[in-house]
């Protein structure tokens, strides 16, 4: 009986010391979560302080730009899993002369990058303040060679991007899919 008694001791001791090991990993779990949403929200806002930089956009500047290609700010085309980013860099020679002539051509400071929606975001904020020539408006649109079948798709990932631009204090000009 004596025996039976300490058997029943023991377990009800082990079944007690892994209770307190699952309620501190479930605690310790809580902090790290904790930790890390805090550390997500000190990088959005350390986004949010270098796009507050730029000024806020001149919509007589851009509401008279019809092509694309004609756009100075940051263009964005969403595809139904990444995003593509244009910018054209600003022209680094400040002469007028022989500006848009072959010696110093547009299409040599555009640049083109694909992005997953998540690095948004970070791309956005790293883009020098010549970028923004109009101020701080992004022009959005969804991507034309797209299929039919993953429209649905890609229309809810610009309603994300819109959002998530939106949450950064940047202006959206979206533009119609052509």
């Amino acid at each position: 009986m004596a025996l039976l008694l300490a058997v029943a001791l023991a377990a009800c001791h082990r079944e007690e010391q892994a209770m307190v090991g699952a309620a501190q990993n479930a605690i310790n779990a809580e902090h790290q979560a904790q930790a890390a949403a805090q550390a997500a929200a000190a990088l959005r806002e350390n986004q949010r302080a270098a796009l507050a930089l730029i000024p806020l956009p001149t919509k007589s500047m851009y509401v008279d730009v019809q092509a694309p290609g004609a756009w100075a700010n940051p263009f964005l085309t969403v595809d139904a899993v990444t995003l593509n980013l244009r910018i054209t860099l600003a022209d680094a020679n400040r002469s007028p002369l022989g500006k848009g002539t072959m010696l110093r051509p547009q299409a040599a400071r555009r640049q083109q990058m694909q992005l997953r929606p998540a690095d948004l975001a970070k791309a956005l904020a790293a883009l020098p303040p010549a970028a923004w020539r109009y101020g701080r408006v992004i022009a959005v649109a969804e991507s034309p060679q797209a299929s039919p079948k993953d429209r649905p798709q890609i229309r809810r990932n610009v309603e994300a991007v819109i959002q998530q631009l939106n949450d950064l204090g940047i202006v959206v000009d979206e533009w119609p899919t052509r």
